[in-house]
């Protein structure tokens, strides 16, 4: 989720600067502010899962279990993009791409990771699961896909050598999904997490997993819900809540239907006095602050009390936000990174409070300041402007790792990584956010970024420190994946790390997928695939002829069109309806630095797009209709219109069809023959979600607003997806995001997923029958008329015909947010988490004929 090199609607069209000069991180046209978009759109993923209510405990737990116990259709899924993804392939280096940043083949984001002395590294996936390497990063196996939730939140590895897993990512961009609680792999090194490893009982179902540590013989949860511990050598049992700042909002209290419940419990992590784990400290509270914000210790009487005095540590609610705590192995120091929410609050440039030591090795301090966001900023950092410096985004991006063999040395992870060896004293920036904003960059496509070295993906998460047969090397987790360096690490004269290696070497597929387009391959033969992603741009798939996925649009890739007789006809969202369109599969060496005519990506974007958040969702809707390729129809607060395919080369081109009203905006668009749905919804969180569909026409005549049965029968919850029967425009289908009502508390929220009309949505009738009750995100009709689905936990199918629903094959328990079906034959599934998988149509009715 960090900063673009792409070229939406109103932003400077050159993003890269001409050989030898130097190249700035560019205005996205969405608000200039990259944080808060971070935060706006990552709210909005949640909100259609909650809204309108708050979702109790348990939901996807059951909603795995009903899904797994469906009959299943027969056929296997074929992994599409289970290949190196190459983020600075020298193809495309077009004007909305990221290409020669530095950061080399990337997957998806790691929220967690721990590794041994003997070469086991363990990379925990927002989304994807957890992953082992027993080479010290590579030739990478998933070892959860059993379990029922997918997104890690931490990963640690106790003296035993066990694997603690605790799931549901805790970096509060809700870009991921909630977990299972805490899992224990004895043998890591050659076992596989099951459900039957669960520690303690449901206590943690349905929670956030910040970080787990260890003191005495009890394992601390820092989580959603408050602070938690269970002991560990005895893994029944229940676990023990420690401390709730307000547990009135916690399930079963008398406010857990509040709105503002999921943010009144929240906890970062804990600190244990190495030398008396009785003396824990927890830091505790909302990225943008409330008044239970605050650093917690434990008094005699086992009750726990505000810290005021910490030193330099900030002990007024207001500058204590996300906080991460690291100490060194012999117990002589402990190290915290802190964010501010009153600075976050203010719009400046950093979010940063600062990075802390105790040089008594003491939780309990005295802490002394020894970085802010200026100095990491004259350490080599490539985010030095007025408006960004580091820790801007240090709500989102947070991790502390202190050198095993030495106390002064730790690294630490914000947008970037930095390194000190004198505890804080003086700094390096050895990961860069990007290589564009130095001098030794180039967009030579016979380099990769000019004779800069390869920096990391931006946006840190995780740091660990393992060892291979005697060489220890630091982990770096980000959104780009993991990537490996030397402890006794190289820079070079600007403090940047030369040995950076990416460990993203094809075998670990995470990425997070929106969208997907399929397309023949004109070129190559065969079938190319496209698709937009979190944070890690557009991947494309060239046919028969690519072994490595290139990225030919860069920052996050939203929405996808792809021709489907023309495979390089694509059209790709960044963020907000910035929509690029190109007919050469946006290939190009970087010519047009110099000849500006030489650029083969074109921004297009409707003018909704330059309202931001205001004018559409952050990952909004696009669509083409299903009998004329060339009629779009986008979707922000108006519907968008424009007849002009992929040959669009101007924003002027696109029409309003209808404005959907003041505070709303689209969430799903389908046009058949020029008959266009959208879906929408204003306000869109739990404080009075609304949702709607309007019905009309492309050319702009015959709208209307149709008017949903107060009865619930289209339950009060977000609207993800729209399908209609390509032989009749009146008939069609609607995908129903979030859960029914035994699980959400707000009101309207009804029950069911899937509902069909046939007189243009006059009436609706629900069609889930045997339908798990999980989000549904996506739905397309295949040629026989049947039905197949997208959900938070997988894909299902119901035939023509046929009433009852079933499982499509084997995929791990991931969200798939988009179908498509491609001219070979099979459909497509965009998984956020997993990549990109296929499966052919023709198997999925075998179980009926």
């Amino acid at each position: 989720m960090g900063l673009t090199v792409g070229s939406p609607a109103g932003a400077n069209p050159l993003p890269h600067a001409a050989s030898g000069t130097t190249a700035q991180p560019m205005d996205k046209g969405d608000g200039g502010d990259e944080s808060d978009s971070i935060q706006e759109g990552a709210d909005q993923r949640a909100e259609a899962r909650t809204s309108p209510g708050v979702v109790a405990p348990g939901a996807f737990g059951a909603a795995w279990n009903a899904l797994k116990a469906l009959p299943d259709t027969g056929g296997q899924w074929q992994h599409t993009t289970g290949l190196p993804y190459d983020s600075d392939d020298p193809r495309y280096r077009d004007t909305a791409s990221n290409s020669s940043a530095g950061m080399g083949k990337v997957t998806g984001r790691a929220s967690a990771v721990a590794a041994d002395d003997k070469g086991d590294v363990y990379e925990g996936s927002a989304g994807g699961g957890v992953w082992r390497s027993t080479t010290g990063g590579g030739k990478w196996q998933p070892i959860s896909d059993k379990l029922p939730a997918q997104a890690t939140g931490a990963l640690a590895l106790d003296g035993k050598g066990r694997l603690w897993l605790g799931t549901g990512e805790a970096s509060t961009n809700s870009d991921a999904y909630l977990g299972a609680g805490v899992f224990v792999l004895d043998h890591p090194e050659h076992g596989e997490f099951s459900a039957k490893s669960r520690v303690g009982g449901p206590e943690l179902d349905g929670t956030t997993i910040h970080e787990l540590r260890f003191g005495g013989d009890k394992v601390w949860a820092a989580t959603s819900k408050g602070v938690w511990s269970h002991s560990t050598t005895d893994l029944s049992g229940p676990w023990t809540l420690e401390f709730a700042p307000n547990p009135d909002y916690l399930p079963g209290g008398k406010l857990a239907a509040d709105p503002n419940a999921p943010y009144k419990n929240l906890t970062n992590d804990i600190a244990i006095d190495p030398k008396d784990p009785s003396k824990v400290v927890l830091a505790v509270g909302w990225r943008t602050g409330d008044t239970y914000n605050g650093f917690y210790s434990q008094t005699a009487d086992g009750s726990w009390q505000r810290v005021s005095a910490l030193g330099d540590l900030p002990s007024d609610a207001a500058d204590i936000g996300e906080v991460t705590f690291a100490r060194s192995a012999d117990g002589s120091k402990y190290y915290a990174i802190d964010q501010s929410p009153t600075m976050q609050n203010s719009g400046a440039p950093s979010a940063l409070a600062g990075i802390f030591v105790s040089d008594s090795g003491s939780p309990l301090g005295p802490w002394t300041k020894v970085a802010d966001a200026s100095k990491l900023a004259g350490s080599g950092s490539a985010l030095t402007s007025s408006s960004q410096l580091p820790g801007q985004q240090s709500w989102y991006d947070q991790s502390l790792q202190v050198d095993p063999n030495d106390p002064k040395h730790l690294w630490a992870g914000l947008e970037e990584v930095f390194e000190s060896k004198d505890g804080g004293a003086t700094w390096n920036t050895v990961g860069p956010y990007w290589n564009f904003t130095f001098a030794c960059w180039s967009i030579d496509p016979t380099k990769q970024s000019g004779s800069c070295p390869q920096t990391t993906h931006p946006d840190q998460h995780a740091l660990a420190v393992g060892s291979l047969n005697g060489k220890s090397y630091v982990l770096a987790g980000n959104d780009g994946g993991l990537y490996s360096r030397p402890v006794s690490g190289q820079v070079d004269a600007l403090g940047h790390g030369t040995d950076w290696t990416s460990l993203n070497d094809g075998t670990i597929d995470t990425l997070e997928y929106y969208s997907v387009g399929v397309g023949k391959d004109l070129t190559y033969g065969g079938t190319s695939v496209t698709g937009g992603m979190q944070d890690n741009g557009q991947s494309m798939l060239r046919g028969r002829g690519d072994k490595v996925m290139g990225s030919n649009f860069g920052g996050d890739g939203g929405e996808t069109l792809t021709d489907p007789a023309n495979g390089c006809n694509i059209a790709q969202e960044y963020v907000y309806l910035a929509i690029n369109v190109t007919q050469n599969c946006a290939v190009n060496d970087g010519s047009y630095l110099t000849d500006p005519s030489k650029a083969t990506t074109f921004s297009v974007a409707p003018p909704d797009n330059a309202l931001g958040g205001a004018g559409a969702r952050f990952i909004a809707p696009m669509a083409a209709d299903q009998q004329n390729g060339n009629l779009w129809v986008a979707g922000g607060r108006h519907v968008w219109v424009q007849s002009q395919g992929y040959a669009i080369r101007d924003s002027s081109a696109w029409t309003s069809a209808y404005d959907l009203g003041d505070g709303h905006v689209a969430t799903a668009v389908a046009s058949s023959g020029g008959k266009v749905y959208a879906a929408w919804c204003g306000p869109c969180n739990n404080q009075g979600f609304t949702r709607g569909i309007a019905v009309g026409n492309a050319d702009g005549t015959g709208w209307q607003q149709l008017t949903l049965p107060a009865d619930g029968t289209v339950p009060n919850r977000y609207l993800a997806g729209l399908a209609i029967d390509p032989k009749n425009p009146s008939h069609v289908f609607v995908a129903v995001n979030g859960f029914s009502r035994a699980w959400t508390s707000g009101p309207g929220a009804g029950v069911g997923h899937v509902f069909e009309s046939t007189d243009a949505g006059a009436h609706w009738a629900d069609i889930s029958a045997n339908l798990p009750d999980v989000p549904a995100d996506s739905l397309v009709i295949t040629k026989t008329g049947g039905l197949a689905l997208a959900t938070d936990l997988g894909v299902l199918y119901r035939g023509a015909g046929q009433r009852g629903w079933q499982r499509v094959g084997e995929l791990p328990a991931v969200a798939v947010d988009q179908l498509t079906l491609g001219t070979d034959g099979r459909l497509y599934a965009a998984t956020h988490g997993r990549g990109i998988w296929s499966f052919k149509v023709d198997d999925l009715d075998q179980n009926e004929q």
